[in-house]
């Protein structure tokens, strides 16, 4: 058996169909209610079929340099999830002005027969004494109400949190829904206590209907106007997820979808969030589609909507397979993310497009990996991408790393690898704080086996 990769749930018949096919693991999104985050990783095996290649990659001029490093950096474990107060989390977390972080957990919380099982919770860590304290900010209940979170969650211009939940809502014919998009608001008065209430507005409710969006799995993002944009796994005119736009309008808020994948070349399974870069363009991730190894889109503004151009299609084997994370831009319009598997070591690649002047753009491999790239990368100021891995490390549960580039090469630094006690397996994103810390959570390990969230100082 080889790595415990994961792919997230995905919900679209072409997406199993393709799965099968490449003898890679699938699981509808109703195993997330079903089975819980440890049942769901026991039984999602590490049988991603990659091309056994010893060769070392360098792709189209990139220079790689992938040593392994060891950098010294403290990891401080800032909560153990005990399951009421969250269970496993999957993302990583976000940070307002203040410093205080939030995430979500797809599982823990109230026991609700709705979700068979706990639906989930959104909470907030927060500077405490001399420590670190999580208040549980929204318990899911399922049915009308979403459960099972799986997305990075979003702090909105108004300071509130927004965020998708994968199932719930009430808007499918399915047992347990079609999935939400909620916002938290927090309370009117400065609360001088640990546990204050946050009110939850479900903003749309995901339906089956012939052409529905369905499933969002991903997280949302805003425009300078205030509109926000996210993600469907499954759905639309295509049936291969959609990419939407939710617009304030007279109080609240109207949904427009803005593309359909047809499953094609355009891609299919979009399950992460999207970037905008600073001409308005938004850029993300298909796990399937372009050459059957999932691509890279991107979606233009055009007249009264939108143009998508498909920017790269991944080729599998040693060039990577699977984008299951977003793309991160840098200031000069270079994109970066990484893919589940694939690669020399048949892990994962962490890769970089550069647009050229003819409007394409090149593809080169920055790092290979054992262990999967689940997950958007995180640029710092000065350019240096930071990401997890599931598996691999010292301990095969799950590393971050660091990719620094100098000299006009790229070298991969183990900044941790986790042990267990203070978080295993990894899936969530690496958030750069604005102190310049490292943010983020492990599904498991941790004091009670529930996950961790974490911090590193350098």
């Amino acid at each position: 058996m080889g790595h415990p990769a994961i792919i997230f749930p995905a919900v679209t018949e072409l997406l199993g169909r393709a799965l099968v096919q490449n003898d890679r693991p699938q699981r509808s999104v109703k195993g997330v209610c079903r089975l819980n985050a440890r049942q769901l990783f026991t039984r999602i095996s590490a049988n991603i079929v990659g091309v056994p290649l010893i060769v070392l990659i360098v792709t189209f001029g990139v220079n790689l340099l992938d040593v392994q490093l060891a950098h010294a950096q403290t990891l401080t474990v800032l909560h153990n999830f005990t399951g009421p107060d969250g269970e496993e989390p999957y993302a990583g977390l976000a940070m307002d002005r203040a410093g205080n972080l939030y995430g979500t957990t797809p599982a823990g919380g109230n026991q609700n027969n709705n979700c068979n099982s706990s639906c989930g919770v959104v909470f907030r860590i927060a500077r405490g004494g001399s420590g670190w304290v999580l208040a549980p900010l929204h318990d899911f209940e399922g049915g009308t109400d979403g459960s099972n979170p799986l997305a990075i969650v979003t702090i909105g211009p108004d300071g509130a949190v927004y965020g998708t939940t994968a199932m719930g809502g009430g808007g499918c014919t399915t047992d347990f829904g079609c999935g939400t998009i909620f916002k938290l608001t927090p309370p009117a008065r400065i609360c001088q206590r640990v546990l204050c209430p946050w009110t939850e507005t479900v903003l749309y409710r995901f339906a089956d209907s012939p052409v529905g969006a369905t499933y969002p799995e991903g997280g949302v993002v805003f425009d300078a106007q205030g509109n926000f944009y996210g993600t469907t796994v499954s759905g639309g005119t295509g049936g291969a997820g959609t990419v939407y736009k939710m617009t304030p309008s007279g109080g609240g808020w109207t949904l427009s979808t803005i593309y359909n994948f047809q499953g094609g070349a355009d891609g299919s399974v979009p399950i992460t969030e999207l970037k905008f870069d600073h001409e308005g363009n938004l850029y993300g991730t298909t796990i399937v589609g372009g050459a059957g190894n999932g691509n890279v889109f991107r979606l233009t503004p055009a007249g009264d909507g939108w143009s998508e151009q498909n920017i790269y299609s991944f080729l599998g084997g040693v060039n990577g397979y699977q984008p299951q994370g977003g793309v991160v831009l840098d200031s000069a319009g270079n994109l970066y993310g990484g893919t589940v598997g694939g690669g020399t070591q048949e892990g994962g690649v962490a890769y970089e497009l550069t647009p050229n002047n003819d409007g394409s753009w090149t593809y080169g491999i920055l790092a290979d990996f054992s262990g999967a790239i689940n997950a958007s990368l995180a640029i710092d100021a000065s350019g240096d991408l930071y990401g997890t891995t599931y598996a691999g490390g010292s301990q095969n549960v799950g590393e971050v790393f660091e990719l620094r580039y100098a000299n006009e090469s790229w070298t991969n630094i183990t900044v941790h690898s986790f042990g267990g006690s203070d978080g295993a397996y990894p899936i969530g994103a690496v958030h750069v704080g604005s102190d310049g810390n490292l943010y983020g959570t492990a599904t498991l390990g941790g004091t009670y086996g529930q996950g961790t969230a974490w911090a590193i100082t350098p």
